[in-house]
């Protein structure tokens, strides 16, 4: 068992509340009232949202028949050694910048192979924008968005040759906007990998050497939870 000696926390996950960017047609965040100090001697809220919203972790069974459920995702998989590819400015440059291989490989000739069991995480600096959902989204005036990923062909080699835990963004999606066929979360569910979306504050965690941990909520068949992600720094 890996021994860790953190030296600093780093938040990873967006606060939650009803006017968080949503995709369209999801489930609307809700705080429901349903006891308070004055009547009842202590303060109660239901909540609802989708499985996919806010700061929120993937499961395989999201895109693949019979794949496992968020619940089924064993504990010692929420603890990972993480590598971030920093690419503030090509996604600056470029609202559709996807990471390619050939970015991949650029990396790695300056920070060294990706170790198996590594969870990837691309940092573009799109969670500034989190307070303006419209920004977020990149949507344009024929309501297309655009916003930034991992290229397909990057996320199959990462999965399949590095053998990487998974996958995960600072945007609405680990693939740019415009892969409107989900083909990197699909690549992470078929290898039965992680996926990871809305992240903040990536900006905080170095290239290597950090760790995060995955707090997820276990519910039964789930496509996918809300997620606390913390990074936790040497």
């Amino acid at each position: 068992m890996t021994l860790l000696k953190i030296s600093r926390m780093i938040e990873l996950s967006h606060p939650i509340h009803p006017a968080i960017p949503q995709w369209q047609g999801d489930p609307p965040v809700e705080f429901i009232p349903h006891t308070d100090i004055e009547t009842a001697g202590y303060f109660l809220r239901a909540f609802s949202m989708g499985e996919h919203s806010a700061t929120h972790l993937n499961a395989p069974a999201s895109f693949v028949p019979g794949g496992r459920s968020v619940d089924e995702i064993p504990a010692h998989q929420l603890l990972l050694p993480v590598v971030v590819i920093h690419a503030v400015h090509p996604a600056s440059e470029n609202g559709d910048f996807a990471l390619s291989l050939e970015d991949l490989m650029a990396w790695e000739h300056q920070h060294g192979t990706i170790p198996t069991g590594t969870l990837v995480l691309l940092h573009t600096g799109w969670s500034r924008f989190w307070d303006t959902p419209q920004r977020y989204f990149g949507w344009d005036e024929n309501r297309i968005p655009h916003f930034p990923g991992f290229d397909t062909e990057c996320a199959r080699f990462l999965m399949t040759r590095r053998k990487v835990a998974g996958l995960g963004c600072d945007t609405p999606g680990v693939e740019p906007a415009r892969d409107i066929t989900f083909s990197v979360n699909r690549c992470i569910a078929e290898q039965n990998g992680l996926a990871l979306e809305n992240l903040t504050n990536l900006h905080e965690l170095p290239p290597t050497g950090a760790w995060v941990l995955i707090g997820r909520l276990a519910l039964v068949g789930g496509s996918g939870s809300p997620a606390c992600v913390l990074g936790l720094l040497p």
